[in-house]
């Protein structure tokens, strides 16, 4: 069975965790992934993902069912959420300045380069999680493996 060390990226896209959430998200758009490593001093101390961003969208008590809502649906948001306008241009304010750190899975779930795929897959399954960063003895990144590549390593 392979190692995670063979078939993991190397070249990882990382984020800092005071990254602001929408920038984060423009990062993620742009390299066409779904979920990346938080690095801080070298260690990995968190995992963002599109799940977490989506989470973010969905609290806040914004009850947004979509990232671009309608103008209607602009409109009738401080009546849904009986609040007044103001108030809910403060509650969009306040998610729209997240950081990453206030919605990162943390502490990550990572896995050894020398680990073998079964391992990998298990560890995914048990934690519910599509990717985990891969750090050497010393707790610095070294790659990063995904369902995607643990599938097409079988």
């Amino acid at each position: 069975m392979a190692r995670v060390e063979e078939i993991m990226t190397r070249k990882v896209v990382t984020l800092s965790p005071e990254e602001p959430v929408f920038e984060a998200a423009r990062i993620l758009r742009e390299n066409r992934i779904s979920g990346v490593p938080v690095v801080e001093g070298g260690q990995v101390v968190g995992v963002l993902s599109e799940a977490d961003i989506m989470e973010l969208l969905e609290s806040h008590e914004l009850k947004i069912n979509t990232i671009l809502p309608s103008p209607l649906d602009v409109l009738e948001l401080p009546v849904r959420m009986k609040i007044g306008l103001k108030e809910a241009a403060e509650r969009i304010n306040r998610a729209a300045s997240a950081r990453v750190k206030d919605i990162m899975s943390s502490p990550p779930h990572t896995i050894s380069p020398g680990a073998d795929m079964g391992e990998a897959a298990a560890l995914m399954s048990k934690k519910k999680v599509n990717r985990l960063p891969v750090v050497d003895d010393d707790g610095k990144l070294v790659g990063i493996v995904t369902r995607g590549d643990v599938i097409a390593s079988f």
